[in-house]
């Protein structure tokens, strides 16, 4: 699935003209995007408004884009069936879902939106798009520990990625994952005979949760979310039009 079409095969689809009358059609400024005019290969975002003379035949769809500091005993989950749950706790009369998950044990960094065509991006492992965490365990770190976390190790019968990892004292440490696997750092430490105390997600690719109280919610500015879109789909101009 792509994310953008291209305006003319749109205009052939729509109008059911043919390629040419389409390409006449857009050329004789008969067509508008966000009241501009265009070209027949310009590649145009689910947001654009397009008119074709005065009726909209596309109107813009607004994707709203958020990020919220889930607290402990929240779960990542819409369904209202589960106590705590994200409706409950974020209280946005919006069907918003989740990009990935936090346990419920765990805090930080939670990005929602109504966008799943670009999100999706994120969570697809082979995509290795990064997130950062915060870690404070119940002993002190030992060689053993952090090589095993920076060259991968086998859980759950499949071998880590190899993760970033930084000590910041004798209990606890950062580390950059490129892979989601379920409640994968508490795993990978409780193997090595660590409980994991607190866990806190700092970063979401370019998007960092920074002196956002813990459950509160904001929403992502223009520049974060282009310069989102810019990381995770960076042939995004070069797409055509595809059903």
């Amino acid at each position: 699935m792509t994310f953008r079409k291209r305006l003319q095969y749109f205009i052939v689809k729509t109008l059911r003209v043919s390629n040419k009358e389409a390409v006449q059609c857009i050329l004789n400024a008969k067509v508008k995007v966000n009241g501009e005019l265009s070209s027949p290969n310009y590649l145009f975002h689910p947001e654009d408004e397009i008119v074709f003379e005065t009726k909209v035949i596309k109107p813009a769809h607004i994707f709203r884009y958020i990020a919220y500091h889930k607290p402990v005993g929240v779960e990542s989950t819409l369904n209202t069936d589960i106590n705590q749950n994200l409706v409950q706790a974020l209280g946005i009369d919006e069907h918003l879902f989740p990009v990935g998950r936090l346990d419920k044990a765990s805090e930080g960094l939670l990005l929602l939106t109504n966008n799943g065509q670009i999100f999706d991006k994120i969570l697809r492992e082979n995509q290795e798009k990064e997130k950062e965490y915060d870690v404070v365990l119940n002993l002190p770190l030992n060689d053993e520990l952090v090589y095993a976390l920076r060259n991968g190790m086998v859980i759950m019968g499949k071998m880590t990625k190899p993760a970033q990892v930084t000590p910041t004292s004798t209990t606890s440490f950062t580390i950059i994952l490129t892979q989601g696997l379920n409640r994968q750092i508490r795993r990978m430490c409780y193997k090595f005979g660590y409980e994991v105390l607190v866990l806190k997600r700092t970063r979401i690719v370019t998007i960092l949760l920074g002196d956002l109280a813990v459950g509160t919610w904001r929403n992502l500015r223009t520049e974060e979310v282009k310069e989102l879109v810019r990381v995770v789909e960076p042939s995004i101009a070069e797409m055509d039009f595809n059903d």
